[in-house]
């Protein structure tokens, strides 16, 4: 069996995906509700069953909210970092009234790699407004992949851990422009913009135009605002950087939805 990179949701209502090699499953995130993560697993003919593991970005309840009741209904243990957990924790009591408790916490730090079954993780710093929020690259049976969405800016640290992916997950989620004339108030304009914020279609034309290695066969865009982005915008802006990078082979350019699974990538 070839590793597969399946991207559930992605987007400000909940994002999740799912990462299988021959012998290990593992969800990245639990933003959805655990029934409709349920749901869109069943979608693309998971046996959750087989599911070994959840492992968590950051606390923002839109890679969260469905960890609990994922984890309870799966039986399956939950990997965050100390500070991340704190965090959620804070975050359930006040969601369920102090009834949500992980029976199975495992702790990880940035910069650590550990295994979950047969899968090498490796947790990264990424700037974002979360108290230690993580990117992650996967390893298993000679693939690499990368997942590294909810970021201000793209740190020359966050560019080295993703050289030599085989597949890539990576933000593009606002046009500059519509960001700055659309509804949101100024206050979170100017968050969403900061260092601190969501990577932009232009900042992510800048990475693939300058230091983007042009390796991954496939190449995710991820995380799109439905207010401030438009699918087509954020595809134009990224063929437009990668230029002859792409081929047959490296740079498939896919777009990740809110709505429904992308189709299951295979590696």
């Amino acid at each position: 069996m070839a590793v597969t990179l399946t991207v559930l949701a992605s987007g400000s209502r909940g994002n999740c995906a799912l990462l299988a090699s021959s012998r290990t499953r593992i969800l990245v995130d639990a933003g959805l509700s655990s029934r409709e993560a349920l749901r869109r697993l069943r979608v693309v003919d998971e046996d959750l069953s087989a599911i070994s593991g959840i492992v968590i970005t950051h606390e923002h309840s839109d890679h969260i909210n469905g960890l609990w009741g994922l984890a309870r209904k799966l039986k399956i243990p939950v990997f965050m970092t100390g500070a991340t957990h704190h965090q959620w924790m804070r975050w359930a009591r006040n969601k369920y009234d102090g009834r949500a408790v992980l029976s199975c916490y495992e702790e990880f730090r940035s910069g650590h790699t550990f295994s979950i079954g047969n899968i090498s993780v490796q947790p990264f710093t990424i700037p974002h407004d979360a108290c230690d929020p993580v990117g992650f690259t996967f390893r298993a049976e000679g693939v690499k992949i990368g997942i590294v969405t909810d970021l201000g800016y793209m740190p020359s640290s966050v560019s080295h851990h993703i050289r030599g992916c085989d597949a890539l997950v990576m933000e593009s989620n606002h046009d500059l422009e519509m960001l700055r004339v659309g509804p949101y108030p100024w206050s979170v304009k100017q968050r969403v913009m900061s260092r601190v914020g969501h990577l932009s279609n232009h900042a992510l034309a800048q990475f693939l135009l300058d230091d983007y290695d042009g390796n991954a066969a496939f190449l995710v865009l991820a995380h799109l605002s439905e207010q401030n982005n438009d699918p087509e915008i954020a595809l134009r802006s990224a063929e437009r950087a990668l230029g002859t990078k792409r081929s047959l082979l490296h740079n498939r350019l896919l777009l990740a939805s809110q709505s429904q699974p992308l189709e299951p990538i295979r590696l």
